[in-house]
């Protein structure tokens, strides 16, 4: 009988293995799909909002085509309120409008690039002009036409005329260039001079 308890006890061991191997290989499956159920669920969140980005960014510049239209109206509108000599009741109509029409603009996003007196930036001026003055160089002196932005995007860059230094070489070529008294031509070291009559 003891041979018989002993054998019944392997038995039970030998059965009792492969169900924990069976118990081990479920809770591994159920933790390889549990981590995979996380993985879909995460990619799906991730999904959604990249979905939900590009939508607003759809949505900030699903106009841009129509306000880029609207633009040369806009520059009529202000070349129209600048050239009128009468402050009647019509001109203040019309300035009414406008100002409307830049609010509404305003509130779909579009904004003035301001460019007077600042240094010159390409990624917002372009530049038309160049000047020579007593400004500081690349400084924008005059705004030509307006430049726009709508939300953080560039529509239109703001077409400026800039100062340029005066360049010593060509206030030397002015001196060399004006005669002295006496009208005959000299040369001192490497420069030329001109006198006239001793």
């Amino acid at each position: 009988m003891g041979k018989k308890k002993e054998e019944t006890k392997q038995e039970e061991k030998q059965e009792a293995k492969p169900e924990e191997q069976k118990k081990d290989e479920k809770e591994e499956k159920l933790k390889e799909l549990t981590d995979t159920l996380q993985h879909l669920q995460a990619e799906f969140e991730n999904y959604k909002k990249r979905v939900e980005k590009e939508n607003c960014e759809l949505i900030k510049c699903a106009n841009e085509d129509l306000i880029i239209k609207i633009l040369p109206i806009i520059d009529n509108f202000e070349l129209a309120l600048k050239s009128c000599r009468a402050k009647d009741d019509f001109y203040k109509g019309m300035e009414l409008i406008y100002s409307q029409l830049i609010d509404t603009l305003h509130s779909q996003g579009l904004n003035h690039i301001d460019c007077a007196g600042k240094k010159l930036d390409p990624y917002y001026h372009e530049v038309l002009l160049a000047e020579e003055s007593g400004h500081p160089d690349n400084t924008i002196t005059e705004e030509l036409q307006k430049g726009y932005m709508l939300n953080d995007k560039v529509i239109r860059h703001s077409k400026v005329k800039i100062a340029k230094k005066k360049s010593e070489a060509k206030e030397e070529k002015k001196e060399e260039k004006s005669p002295s008294p006496s009208g005959v031509d000299c040369q001192a070291g490497n420069s030329k001079v001109r006198t006239f009559g001793a």
